[in-house]
């Protein structure tokens, strides 16, 4: 018996969304051009140029929860259809958390950073890794990132 096996698209074919420019591609010249499948479906970057359509170039694949913790905007929370929904950059990015649980802790925890970094900025000598309050949350970041 034969079956049909789903081909990866060829490096030109990949496309990817953005806010304000619909439809971006990897550009030729980076790295990550002959990429064919990235295991999040979010990436950053550095450069965007547009010649004969728009390209990205320095881009990183970033998985949901680092995307969640680091990025910019704030982090709402909703129930959808029995599903517990955690939504970035008034709900452009959307992604199902594993349980309202989960949902509540990650909220939570990106709070936590935030207050800490606004604590590093007010005090830049404080060190995050010896106090008690941001070891345990630094801890916490990495256990999530690094687990999932």
């Amino acid at each position: 018996r034969t079956g049909a096996v789903k081909m990866q698209p060829k490096a030109e074919e990949l496309k990817f969304i953005t806010k304000n420019d619909g439809y971006v591609h990897i550009h030729p010249s980076s790295v990550n051009y002959q990429t064919r499948h990235f295991e999040s479906p979010y990436l950053v970057y550095h450069e965007k140029i547009k010649t004969s359509r728009v390209f990205i170039r320095d881009c990183s694949m970033v998985s949901v929860y680092p995307l969640v913790l680091l990025g910019g905007g704030q982090v709402h929370m909703q129930l959808q259809k029995g599903e517990f929904v955690i939504s970035l950059d008034d709900g452009w990015i959307q992604f199902v958390a594993a349980s309202h649980q989960v949902a509540e802790l990650v909220k939570e925890l990106r709070c936590e950073l935030d207050q800490l970094l606004q604590d590093k900025i007010r005090n830049p000598s404080m060190d995050l890794c010896m106090c008690p309050r941001g070891s345990r949350i630094i801890g916490m970041i990495v256990k999530l990132v690094t687990t999932q």
